[in-house]
C-alpha cells in the first residue's frame, strides 16, 4: 500500500512508452507514480518480436519517419532527442547489450525480452519509482485545463504531471482495453477512427489451404484498386488454412483494414516469384524448356515455387500440371504468365483487434505538442506511445517510437 498520495508525475500504462517516462522523470529528480492495470508491468514487451523484443533497428531518423507515412514528421524532436543510438545507449547504461545480427534490427544479444524487462524493473525500483499493478484507472483530473491527479476504482492519487501511455486495443489478452482513448475525450480530446493492423489477413480464395508448408520469399502485394495501387509491401510471406501471414502480411494490414472496413472486400496483387517479371518469367521458362523439352510443365514452374503453390498456379490458368510446355496454346501461356508475376488474391477478412499487434489511430496528432508530447488542451498531460495516431511497420519502428516519446514525455517540458 502507498500512504503517499501526491506525485510529481503519475504514468498511466506500463508498457515499453509509460515505463520510460517514469525513469526518465524520476531520474531527473521528480517523485514518480506508475500505474499498470495488469498484474505485471510490460506484459506486450514480453512478447514482442515473438519473444526476442526487436527494440528498434538503423536507419536514419529521416528514412525511419518516411516508414510512418505521411504523419512520420511528427516524431522529428523526439527522434532527434532520442533515436536508436540513444535507446542503445540507455540500455547499454543499465546493463544491456545489443546487436544487429541482420545489420538492421537491433536486439538484446540474449534475444529475450525477459532480459529487457528485467533491466527496465531493476532501474524503476533502483529510482525508486513506485509501480502499482493491478490498478485500473477509471478517470483523468482535472480543474478547469489543467490536469491534477487520476482516479481508481478505489483510490484517488495527485500530481500535476499525468503521462498517458495505455497503447492501443491489439492483444486485448495483454490489456488493450482502449482506456486512454475514452479517458481523453472526456477531457476534450478527438480519436481518429480505430483500425487493428500488424495481423494475418483471410482470403476468399481456397486454394491458399493446400500452400501452406512453404514460405515464399521476397514476395511482393499490392492493392489492385487504382485509387490505392501505390500502396505495397515486400517480405516473406505463408499461407495458412483460410488466408496469407508473414512478415509482409503484418505490413500490409496495416493499409489493408481501412479499405476492407470501407469496401467489404479487396483484391490484391501478389508476386510470388522475388520480383520476376513478364518478360523474365517468360524467358526463363524458355530456357528451362530448352534444357528440359520433355519435362512437364509442373517441373518447369518448380523452378520457380514450390510445388503445392505451382499446382495451385497451374490450376488457376487451367493448366494440366502433365502438359507438354511446347503443347500449351499461346493463350494459356500467356494467362500463367501473367498469373505467376502477380497472382490474384482476395482479401475479405481478418480476427479483429485480438490478433492485431498495433491499432492504426489514435488520439488525434494536431493536438498533442510533437516538442514536448504535451496535451494543447490540458496543461500538465501528456500522450506517449501507441495512444497516439501514429504507427509503423515491422522491426523495431513502433518500440523505438514508444521508447523516444516516453523519453520526451518524461522531461515534463512546459
Amino acid at each position: 500500500m502507498i500512504l503517499n498520495k501526491n506525485f510529481d508525475l503519475i504514468v498511466v500504462g506500463g508498457g515499453a512508452a509509460g515505463i520510460m517516462s517514469a525513469i526518465i522523470s524520476a531520474r531527473d529528480g521528480k517523485s514518480v507514480l506508475l500505474l499498470e492495470k495488469l498484474p505485471k508491468i510490460a506484459s506486450k514487451l514480453k512478447a514482442t518480436g515473438g519473444g526476442r523484443c526487436n527494440l528498434t533497428n538503423t536507419l536514419s531518423n529521416e528514412e525511419f519517419m518516411a516508414k510512418f507515412g505521411r504523419d512520420g514528421r511528427f516524431m522529428q524532436d523526439a527522434l532527434g532527442a532520442f533515436d536508436h543510438k540513444a535507446l542503445i545507449g540507455f540500455f547499454k547504461d543499465i546493463g544491456v547489450e545489443t546487436h544487429a545480427p541482420d545489420g538492421f534490427r537491433i536486439f538484446p544479444t540474449s534475444h529475450s525480452s525477459s532480459t529487457i524487462i528485467s533491466a527496465l524493473e531493476d532501474e524503476l525500483r533502483t529510482l525508486h519509482v513506485e509501480v502499482l499493478c493491478s490498478q485500473k484507472v477509471q478517470k483523468l483530473l482535472h480543474v478547469e485545463d489543467k490536469i491534477v491527479g487520476i482516479e481508481t476504482p478505489s483510490d484517488t492519487f495527485y500530481a500535476s504531471n499525468v503521462v498517458v501511455a495505455t497503447g492501443g486495443l491489439g492483444y486485448p489478452t495483454l490489456g488493450a482495453q482502449g482506456d486512454g482513448y475514452e479517458m481523453a475525450q472526456e477531457l476534450g480530446h478527438k480519436t481518429t477512427e480505430l483500425y487493428p493492423a500488424m495481423m494475418p489477413l483471410k482470403t476468399k480464395d481456397e486454394w491458399v489451404k493446400n500452400c501452406r508448408a512453404d514460405t515464399i520469399a521476397k514476395a511482393e502485394l499490392r492493392v489492385d484498386l487504382k485509387k490505392h495501387n501505390k500502396l505495397r509491401a515486400t517480405g516473406d510471406l505463408i499461407f495458412t488454412s483460410n488466408g496469407i501471414r508473414g512478415p509482409v502480411v503484418l505490413d500490409f494490414a496495416r493499409e489493408i483494414t481501412p479499405l476492407l472496413s470501407k469496401y467489404g472486400e479487396l483484391s490484391i496483387l501478389a508476386n510470388l516469384t522475388k520480383g520476376m517479371n513478364e518478360e523474365q518469367l517468360n524467358q526463363h521458362l524458355k530456357k528451362e524448356v530448352e534444357t528440359n523439352p520433355h519435362a512437364e510443365i509442373l517441373k518447369h514452374i518448380c523452378t520457380l515455387l514450390p510445388e503445392a503453390l505451382s499446382l495451385a498456379l497451374l490450376d488457376l490458368a487451367g493448366i494440366d500440371p502433365k502438359s507438354k510446355y511446347g503443347k500449351i496454346s499461346g493463350s494459356s501461356k500467356a494467362k500463367l504468365i501473367n498469373i505467376l508475376a502477380w497472382t490474384p488474391l482476395t482479401i475479405n477478412g481478418h480476427d479483429g483487434f485480438k490478433m492485431a499487434m498495433i491499432t492504426r489511430g489514435g488520439i488525434n496528432l494536431k493536438e498533442i505538442n510533437p516538442r514536448t508530447m504535451q496535451s494543447k488542451l490540458i496543461d500538465g498531460l501528456y500522450f506517449c506511445g501507441e495512444v497516439m495516431n501514429l504507427d509503423g511497420p515491422c522491426g523495431g519502428y513502433n518500440l523505438q517510437w514508444s521508447f523516444a516519446s516516453g523519453y520526451l514525455a518524461g522531461l515534463l517540458k512546459k
